[in-house]
């Protein structure tokens, strides 16, 4: 039997016996439970799943807030043998309903600031609302033997962001969380004071396994309910936060809130969702923040690869090396690519999904001989580097030249007058494609397309230049987790 195939105990439990009056879970108004408090609460809200029918393979959605009890209902029902699926508090009705009937949901936990829109989401359904304010409190039993899990037994489903077509549910395993979470621990160290911040949300892989890992590693998972700069600024300076996982927007407004340097406490900030910009990454050095670039799928539970702090300028543009049990390559055409040439990245090892759910055409499609096809494209420089060029749908070709919107996005945010920048391709009678960008602007500042393209030219081929500007106020479209949305901006061309 290999190591990914024993059983693994119940996280929780385990801590209760190891560490059970270490801080489990925290949140931003100093509200907290120890691991003894946790299990115990988990316990008695995953009896109570089991009388209103959660059993074996039992999808279970969550509809909540980031908070306490959310971290107590993630680690509740997969004891229950259900499983966890965290609905996005941001869709509407009409995409909470299409993912409770994907998922076949029968039963929705939902608190008390979403319980209107649960209902609204169930109707025509199968599903039944409960609120998760009428959970009982927990007894006063100490924790017992913990319980074992398989590996291989569904964790949770988690949809995908749905840029393209309808979102699809991954499937991640215990397994999957387990082994992301060795991974982590090899690359960032573990210390038993961690405190590791989460404000991205819970109901995304990113958000979710940082509530399991702290688990797994019995270190603290402090909660904030959303983003706030300031409120995160004054977590890392007086609330003893040791890790924090952000996206580069997230960590700009961190930066512009104030000039005031970090704590040395602070030993990691990962970021995701694309390359990070070199004055971003000056600025937080200067101020005392180390910054690792991360790539990760919800289909691998989060982390691919992760840029070192001190790799974070001599490999600017990378996500770094890949993590200690994933293996990675590049497949161009069917075949390795050499170094430095662009392919699609694909991806295997213990983190990745065995497939999505009521989707085997598309499992099939995207794991092929224990390898994910992830739709990315990147390359491996000659040192084994991962660079992330961009989505494959969303590769401009123009003119026979491909044009990697993240690259140019760069290159715009790296102008002194740029806030953000999204690049996309629109069809062109001439050259196929033509590249396009909305850039937001900052306040007192308002260069003009002209200045723009030249700024561009100076570290891009012309073709790459878009011959497109729009300029806005507002922020760019992205998904809860912080990702672009590129579709959304090529439908606001498309529109105008």
């Amino acid at each position: 039997m290999s190591a990914s195939t024993l059983p693994l105990p119940d996280w929780v439990a385990r801590r209760a016996q190891t560490h059970a009056d270490h801080v489990a879970l925290e949140d931003a108004a100093g509200n907290w439970l120890s691991y003894a408090d946790l299990d115990r609460q988990v316990s008695a809200v995953a009896s109570w799943l089991r009388e209103h029918g959660a059993g074996p393979g039992e999808r279970i959605a969550l509809l909540a807030g980031a908070s306490i009890d959310f971290g107590i209902f993630a680690h509740a029902i997969p004891r229950s043998d259900a499983v966890l699926l965290p609905l996005n508090a941001r869709l509407t009705e009409d995409e909470l309903r299409f993912q409770i009937t994907d998922g076949g949901v029968r039963l929705l936990f939902a608190d008390a600031a979403h319980l209107e829109r649960a209902n609204a989401a169930i109707s025509g359904t199968a599903a039944e609302v409960v609120s998760i304010e009428a959970r009982p409190a927990g007894s006063p039993e100490p924790a017992g033997t913990p319980p074992e899990v398989e590996p291989d037994g569904v964790h949770s489903v988690i949809y995908t962001s749905g840029t393209t077509g309808s979102p699809k549910g991954a499937l991640l395993t215990h397994g999957n969380f387990y082994w992301s979470a060795v991974a982590s621990a090899e690359n960032l160290g573990v210390d038993e004071g961690d405190r590791w911040l989460a404000c991205m949300p819970l109901f995304h892989v990113g958000g979710l396994s940082i509530l399991l890992r702290s688990a797994i590693y019995g270190t603290t998972a402090v909660i904030h309910d959303g983003f706030d700069e300031r409120r995160v600024n004054t977590a890392l300076r007086s609330g003893g936060i040791t890790v924090l996982s952000v996206v580069a927007t997230m960590l700009r407004r961190m930066l512009d809130a104030d000039d005031e340097a970090y704590p040395s406490s602070v030993r990691a900030v990962l970021v995701g969702g694309g390359p990070v910009p070199e004055d971003l990454l000056v600025r937080a050095r200067v101020r005392g923040l180390p910054v690792l670039q991360t790539y990760g799928l919800t289909e691998t539970a989060s982390q691919v690869a992760t840029l070192s702090d001190e790799d974070a300028l001599r490999k600017l543009g990378s996500a770094g090396l890949p993590l200690g049990v994933t293996t990675l390559r590049i497949a161009a055409e069917d075949r390795p690519a050499d170094a430095n040439e662009v392919g699609e990245i694909q991806v295997s090892g213990p983190t990745v999904t065995p497939g999505y759910l009521n989707r085997p055409d598309s499992t099939a499609a995207s794991i092929r001989d224990g390898w994910l096809h992830t739709g990315d494209l990147g390359y491996l420089d000659e040192d084994g580097y991962l660079f992330v060029s961009d989505r494959r749908d969303d590769l401009i070709v123009t003119g026979g030249e491909n044009v990697y919107p993240a690259e140019v996005e760069a290159a715009l945010t790296s102008h002194p007058g740029v806030l953000e920048a999204a690049v996309v391709g629109l069809e062109d009678d001439r050259w196929g494609g033509t590249v396009a960008a909305v850039v937001v602007t900052r306040e007192g500042k308002s260069p003009d397309a002209a200045a723009l393209a030249q700024h561009l030219r100076a570290s891009l081929a012309g073709y790459k230049v878009p011959r497109r500007f729009e300029f806005s106020t507002e922020p760019l479209p992205r998904t809860a987790s912080g990702k672009l949305q590129r579709h959304l901006v090529r439908a606001g061309f498309a529109s105008s």
